[in-house]
């Protein structure tokens, strides 16, 4: 099936000018508003871009998901993962970057679009420590866009809403899926019964 695209001329008439308010808000760097909301959140996605791909990826830190250098400048430390790496090596070949931040519980989210490097320098790293453990290497995104997001898409999907989380045996787990796309190469029962310790041992 086929879709016809729209043109920005078409857009124009279908959604007129934005409103005041989504233009004032948006700022090039953190106010002290805009940093309360960066500090509560534990979690956000990341999205980068790469010759050949585009990547979104979760990142997340009880406590902070991010550390704020200065009113301009944030610090991702890179945890442990599965080393495919691809936001680290998209930011390599392109730094352009967009955040968007999560508070649970709250409508609220929070977007910041900038340019990012990756770093190994030992000093960086080792005043991020966490448990003993040093992440191999650390984002820095420097602020072009700052601004909090309008809290409808949150509402509309009840996000925070106990009542609607799906049943825990609803949902497939990571080794069922890994089994169905390795073609039972990978994952399945073992892989699920070994995954809570292994990941206890690896979150840094």
């Amino acid at each position: 099936m086929k879709w016809q695209a729209v043109d920005n001329e078409t857009l124009n008439q279908i959604y007129g000018e934005p409103a005041p308010a989504s233009i004032v808000k948006e700022k090039d760097r953190l106010i002290p508003s805009y940093r309360r909301v960066v500090e509560a959140s534990p979690f956000f996605a990341i999205a980068s871009v790469g010759p050949d791909r585009l990547d979104c990826s979760p990142r997340g830190e009880r406590g902070g998901a991010v550390i704020i250098a200065d009113e301009r400048t944030l610090i991702i430390p890179d945890w442990r993962g599965n080393n495919r790496i691809d936001t680290i090596r998209n930011i390599v070949g392109d730094p352009r970057v967009a955040l968007l931040f999560l508070v649970p519980g709250s409508a609220t989210t929070f977007r910041i679009n900038g340019r990012a490097i990756v770093s190994c320098d030992p000093d960086l790293l080792n005043s991020l420590q966490q448990n003993g453990k040093t992440p191999r290497s650390a984002i820095v995104v420097s602020i072009q866009t700052a601004f909090f997001q309008c809290a409808r898409a949150v509402m509309r999907a009840d996000l925070w809403n106990p009542k609607y989380f799906p049943a825990a045996d609803a949902m497939p787990t990571a080794g069922q899926m890994l089994a169905e796309a390795s073609d039972e190469r990978e994952g399945g029962e073992a892989y699920d019964r070994a995954w809570p310790e292994r990941a206890a041992r690896t979150l840094f």
